[in-house]
């Protein structure tokens, strides 16, 4: 069973999002995320509320696309 947050695009519409997986690291809480029929995953930030952000940091975008790689290696490894 998947999980789902909603979103809002810039002109206020609301996307569903299918969760992939969340973690923690340096104090904050990431979410990943994709939109149903899409292949590309996007990273959220969250707090205990609920509220959502865009990671917007490069050096925090490159230690979340490495955590996404260690999990999707992990995933192909249990397709072997």
């Amino acid at each position: 069973m998947e999980n789902y947050i909603y979103i809002k695009d810039e002109e206020g519409n609301e996307i569903k999002m299918a969760i992939l997986f969340t973690f923690d690291a340096d104090e904050k809480h990431y979410v990943i995320c994709h939109e149903e029929g899409s292949e590309e995953y996007l990273p959220f930030i969250y707090d205990e509320n609920g509220n959502i952000e865009p990671v917007e940091d490069p050096e925090e975008f490159a230690m979340i696309e490495e955590v996404f790689n260690t999990f999707d290696g992990e995933l192909d490894e249990e397709d072997l």
